[in-house]
Formats: structure tokens, C-alpha cells, sequence
């Protein structure tokens, strides 16, 4: 007989349990087919397949979670400032750690509306959290409202989210969403060691502008090895191999023809290229020391061409012509020595028409500032980088064939078995020796993006 009372009573539990789950679990999915609700989050549709994925069960505050991951989430959310964000941005007017220990370790006090509505704002924190770290709060290529419907690269932030609490190591699972470009992880283990020590206070102004750059690389798609990158501000290249960062100097677009922020490959190379002048250059530029001295043509050399393609013979006549109908006729300036783009030009696909090449003005790299070109990008030490990109190709045996190609002007494609990522970018603010160096803000793009920073502080 106590054995049947005991049988009854553990039932009896054990159905009234059920029932509280059920009563958790319709909640959630009916707060998640309400509007209002849903107007609330940053990432709707990512929040309700969160739910539907965990049978719309509470993720956060179930009375009988035993995990200490609803700790660690909060203490993330609150922390995220040493990660360059911002604790506004993550429901923090509405959900606190305080809030969380109340709402599961008293359950009697609240109700499953209250309940239900704090943990799926939790998750939206989160997920908000996640998509920040991984794509930046203000990126120009996806809005929120793009990252929330489509899958972008693979990546999908409620399949994060999902998969860290199944993990021994929350936090890592969260965090390893991160760029892990070396720029990147300069500044965030400058920013872990910063507010590790608290008497180290740094410059406001050196705190924005790492803030502002860490959002600046979170932008970009490319995480693997090798890769070129670019920084604009710091008229610097740097070509990142495993263990090994090769450093050129570059000129870069005058702010009246800025170089543009951009991520492609380098599939080939091109030595003793002949250059295909751009139109707007010509007409604007060229054209007016035609016609001022005709021999300017020949003194570089340079060669004009009519729509069909065929050679022009300049004479009067057809100067009066072609100042009248310039759009009918292009340039073209042969290869060798006193060629704009050098002995070896780098080729990648954009919409930009930029490539980056060699120079004959190599007396320019010796001036500190490097703005000078009509937005493509001159490279110093152009032979060195070439035939690292053999190198590690796999390609060594054919240096010396570019080599002799380059020296005698002599025509020759290298195509790369492997593509290298190249990565364009502008980075006010770098990590060197372990200390943040400032670059002047030659295209002025750091105002836009600080105030989007400040008013939402």
C-alpha cells in the first residue's frame, strides 16, 4: 500500500511537471505568433527557428536548468563593450542577470507571459550579440533585417546560439565567431588586456577609433590563410602566409579618386603590361596636353585608337576630331620602362576597374604620405611580391622566368593555381607593438561611422 501511495505521488508530480511544461511551452510559441512581440526583436525570423529547433522551450530560465550558461550568456551581454559594443543595443533596459535569477528562482511570483516574453528578448539579445561580433552593427553589404531571412556564407546565428549551449564551453563557441584576421585579434587582445588592468585607462579618442575599425574588419568575409590586405590610411600591404606577415609600401587614390573598399582574388599576373589609359583620365587629363603639343603622344609612348580598335595616324585634321568626338577614341601606352603601371601588373575581379601593379615614379614611396593615384594601387618592391605569390603557388621554379620577363619587358601571364584573397580596407587605427597607432583620415570616412557609434551609446 505505501508502495502504491508513493507510485501516485511521483505520478502525480510527474504529471502536474508536464503540464507546467506544456503551459511554458504553448507560451512561448503563442508570444512568438504575436506581432507585437515580434516588433520587439532585432532578428525575428532567427529567434523563432531558435524556438522551433528547441520545441518552444524556455532556453534561459527553466527552474529545473542546472547549467550555469544563462550566467555566463549575461555576463557576456554586459560585458560586450571589451568587444568595441554596445550594452543598449541588447535589451538591457528590459532583461538583467538580477532579473533572470528572480524569474527562475521564483517562479511563483511571475507569470508564463512574463516569463516567456523575458526569454525570448534573452535569445534575441544573444542572437543580436552573435550577428554583431560576426558581421558588425552597420554593415554596408547586409542589413539586419537581410541577415535575419538568408544564409549568409554558411553562417547562421541561431544555429551559433543552438549548438553553443549543447557545448562544455559556451563562451568559446560565442566568442570564436570573431574575425580571426590578425588586425582583428590585435585589437581585441588589446581591449582584453586594457580592461584586464584597471588602472590602465587609454584615450577616449584611441577607444573610439579602435571600435569603429574593429566594425570596419567584421565586414569582411574572408577568414583564411594566405591573404593580401590592403589599408588604405597606412599606405601599407601586407601579405599574411602562415608564421609569415611581408610588408610594402603603396600609393593609394587621391581623395578626389579614392581607392575602393573592396574583397576579391588575385588570379594572374602580368609582366610588361601594355595599359588601356581609362576614359574619364584621357578626356580630363590627357587630351588637353595632346592637343597642346602633339609630340606628347610619342614622348611616353602612347598610342590613340578609334572605336574599331584600329591605330590612329595624328595629324591635325584628326586632333580637331578627336577633341570634338573624344568618346569615339581610346589610349593606349605600350610597355616598357616609362609604362604608368610598370614591369608586372596584379590582376582581380571588381567593379571598380582597379588592379595593383608595379610604377615607373618609384621616387614616390619615398614620401610619407602616398595619396597620388586615380584609384588603383602601385606597389613598391612589385618583383618581391610576385615571386612570393609563385612561391607559394608552389610556383618557385618559375621566378627566374619572371624575373628575366620583367627586366627585358617581355609579355608573360602567371596564372595561380590558387587564387589569393586580396582584401581592400580602410583602418584608421592599428595594433603595433602592442600599442594603437593613429592614421590620418585622408577620405574623411570616420565621422559618418563614429556618430552612428555615439548616438547609440
Amino acid at each position: 500500500m505505501k508502495a502504491f501511495l508513493t507510485f501516485t505521488i511521483i505520478l502525480c508530480c510527474a504529471m502536474i511537471t508536464r503540464a507546467q511544461d506544456l503551459k511554458m511551452t504553448n507560451e512561448i510559441a503563442s508570444s512568438l505568433k504575436d506581432n507585437v512581440t515580434l516588433s520587439k526583436l532585432n532578428y525575428p525570423q532567427s529567434v523563432t527557428q531558435f524556438y522551433v529547433r528547441n520545441n518552444s522551450e524556455y532556453a534561459w530560465i527553466h527552474p529545473a536548468q542546472k547549467s550555469d550558461q544563462p550566467e555566463i550568456a549575461m555576463l557576456l551581454l554586459e560585458y560586450s563593450y571589451r568587444f568595441g559594443l554596445s550594452l543598449s543595443d541588447y535589451h538591457w533596459d528590459v532583461i538583467s542577470l538580477q532579473k533572470l535569477k528572480k524569474l527562475r528562482d521564483t517562479p511563483t511570483e511571475t507569470t508564463q507571459k512574463e516569463k516567456a516574453m523575458f526569454d525570448i528578448l534573452m535569445t534575441d539579445a544573444l542572437i543580436t550579440f552573435i550577428n554583431n561580433l560576426h558581421f558588425g552593427k552597420y554593415n554596408p553589404s547586409y542589413s539586419s533585417s537581410y541577415i535575419d531571412i538568408n544564409d549568409i556564407n554558411g553562417f547562421r546565428s541561431e544555429n551559433v546560439l543552438l549548438y553553443a549551449r549543447q557545448h562544455a564551453d559556451f563562451l568559446k563557441m560565442i566568442v570564436d565567431v570573431q574575425p580571426k584576421i590578425k588586425a582583428y585579434t590585435d585589437f581585441q587582445n588589446y581591449l582584453n588586456t586594457l580592461y584586464a588592468e584597471n588602472d590602465c585607462i587609454a584615450p577616449q579618442t584611441e577607444i573610439q577609433k579602435i571600435i569603429i575599425n574593429m566594425e570596419r574588419l567584421r565586414w569582411i568575409n574572408n577568414q583564411s590563410i594566405p591573404y593580401i590586405l590592403i589599408n588604405i590610411p597606412s599606405y601599407a600591404l601586407e601579405f599574411h602566409q602562415k608564421e609569415i606577415v611581408s610588408d610594402f609600401k603603396v600609393i593609394i587614390g587621391k581623395p578626389t579618386t579614392k581607392t575602393p573598399v573592396l574583397e576579391s582574388k588575385i588570379n594572374y599576373f602580368t609582366t610588361a603590361p601594355d595599359w588601356k589609359v581609362p576614359q574619364s583620365i584621357f578626356v580630363k587629363e590627357m587630351l588637353p596636353k595632346i592637343l597642346k603639343n602633339k609630340s606628347y603622344l610619342t614622348d611616353h609612348p602612347y598610342s590613340v585608337y578609334d572605336k574599331q580598335g584600329n591605330e590612329v595616324e595624328i595629324t591635325s585634321s584628326k586632333l580637331k576630331e578627336i577633341r570634338q568626338n573624344p568618346h569615339r577614341y581610346s589610349v593606349r601606352q605600350s610597355s616598357g620602362c616609362d609604362n604608368a603601371l610598370g614591369a608586372v601588373v596584379f590582376r582581380f575581379e571588381n567593379s571598380y576597374g582597379v588592379y595593383l601593379h608595379d610604377t615607373s615614379q618609384k621616387q614616390l614611396f619615398n614620401k610619407d604620405e602616398r595619396a597620388f593615384s586615380h584609384g588603383c594601387i602601385r606597389v613598391e618592391n612589385a618583383k618581391e611580391l610576385a615571386s612570393l605569390l609563385l612561391e607559394n603557388d608552389g610556383s618557385g621554379n618559375k621566378i627566374s622566368i619572371l624575373e628575366n620577363a620583367m627586366a627585358d619587358y617581355q609579355r608573360k601571364d602567371f596564372v595561380l593555381k590558387q587564387p589569393v584573397p586580396i582584401i581592400i580596407t580602410y583602418l584608421t587605427c592599428l595594433i603595433k607593438d602592442g600599442k594603437p597607432v593613429l592614421y590620418k583620415d585622408i577620405y574623411h570616412f570616420d565621422d559618418s561611422l563614429e556618430n552612428k557609434f555615439n548616438q547609440n551609446k
